[in-house]
């Protein structure tokens, strides 16, 4: 019993798992950021043109 516990205080597979959870989820938040201010940039351009246009 005590070489069990000791073997699931040492595995450190689950550990890996959540930091790799962690770096999607940051990915994840820095690509959205991305995209939601190169949208609205886009979106600036785009009434310009049509105010020029128009």
């Amino acid at each position: 019993m005590k070489n069990l516990v000791s073997r699931f205080f040492k595995d450190e597979s689950g550990a890996t798992a959540i930091e790799y959870g962690l770096i999607a989820a940051l990915i994840a938040v820095v690509i959205i950021t991305a995209v939601t201010a190169l949208g609205t940039g886009l979106e600036g351009t785009f009434e310009t043109v049509s105010d020029e246009l128009g």
